[in-house]
């Protein structure tokens, strides 16, 4: 720690509101505890829960940082007591608490993963984040197993995107559901077997059609609201539906009826105010059975666009526009 400065850029949250309240200020760099590393940050990941943390709607978790990103990657600069998982100079990508939108970030030893070969560190800063949000939900929460058909919502989000790889990968059926003809395009491209227009198609009487009639056995839905009752009546006898965000609503008044009839399964979870203990076992999956995939190439995440970490409001605004394909990053 002697040899690092003694302050950094962050970009704080000035107040609730648009992207204009993210604004840079200098923060003393953090000194790492016991069993967490201090990184370098190269790049950092813009997700859907930094928007609405900038909103004032989605609350630090106690002893987390209050500045925004919740992935990252760079160097290890710092260890704390303890550490013996990574040693300085490890090239990494985390997830985080908080504090990602900065040049210097603190992460659990645990939850550091080594950037794999053959991605730039802008890609590795797309990619914790993301990578966790879609294990735990669609393979351990959803266990969706090869030869079984997945449908995701927000099909060319960055979950959707990575979502879209890692069940292929896995030997799955993907169907999407998107909102433009350019999205269409590039889901497919990337693997899927359908992509939806939730535009000018119903996503319910497609996914019928596609499975001749016996509905999808896994669906990963970011948008809630009115999607509820129309995801029970286009999952399986049997299916599981996992929750990750209501981007159309909390509220909803479906038929609870087909729940019973089909013997649905209706979960959900949140990522960041999981134990350390948690999200430390996730990351021993990921290493084992998905890190392979990111390997032989057949992960990799797609880029939208990376922006400068002083241009963190930019990036804000252009994911608020939802008319990015992929992930969008800020750069160090």
């Amino acid at each position: 720690m002697d040899k690092l400065p003694a302050q950094m850029t962050a970009i704080a949250i000035s107040k609730p509101g648009g992207p204009e309240v993210l604004v840079p200020e200098q923060r003393p760099v953090p000194k790492p505890g016991p069993n967490e590393i201090l990184i370098k940050v190269a790049a950092a990941g813009v997700n859907r829960p930094d928007v609405l943390q900038r909103l004032g709607l989605y609350p630090v978790p106690p002893g987390a940082s209050d500045l925004p990103g919740l992935e990252i990657s760079g160097e290890v600069v710092a260890l704390g007591d303890g550490v013996t998982k990574r040693k300085i100079g490890d090239k990494v990508m985390s997830l985080v608490a908080g504090g990602g939108y900065a040049e210097y970030c603190i992460t659990h030893e645990t939850h550091a993963m080594s950037v794999p070969k053959g991605l730039s560190m802008t890609e590795a800063g797309a990619i914790a984040e993301t990578l966790m949000t879609v294990w735990h939900n669609v393979f351990e929460r959803g266990g969706l197993k090869p030869n079984e058909t997945l449908l995701i919502h927000g099909g060319s989000s960055g979950i959707g995107t990575m979502a879209i790889q890692m069940a292929k990968a896995h030997g799955a059926k993907v169907f999407v559901t998107v909102g433009g003809q350019d999205k269409v395009d590039a889901c497919l491209k990337l693997g899927a077997d359908a992509a939806i227009n939730y535009k000018t198609e119903d996503f319910v009487e497609r996914i019928k059609a596609l499975t001749d009639g016996a509905g999808v056995n896994v669906i990963l839905d970011m948008v809630g609201g009115d999607y509820i009752d129309r995801n029970y009546e286009a999952a399986a006898v049997e299916g599981r539906i996992v929750q990750i965000a209501f981007l159309g609503g909390s509220k909803a008044t479906p038929n609870f009826a087909k729940l019973m009839m089909k013997r649905l399964h209706h979960t959900g979870s949140t990522l960041r105010p999981r134990s350390v203990a948690d999200k430390a076992a996730m990351v021993s999956a990921i290493e084992a059975k998905a890190m392979p995939w990111f390997a032989d190439g057949r992960v990799k995440p797609l880029m939208d666009s990376s922006f400068p970490l002083k241009d963190a409001s930019k990036a804000h605004a252009r994911m608020e526009t939802s008319q990015h394909i992929g992930k969008i990053v800020l750069t160090l």
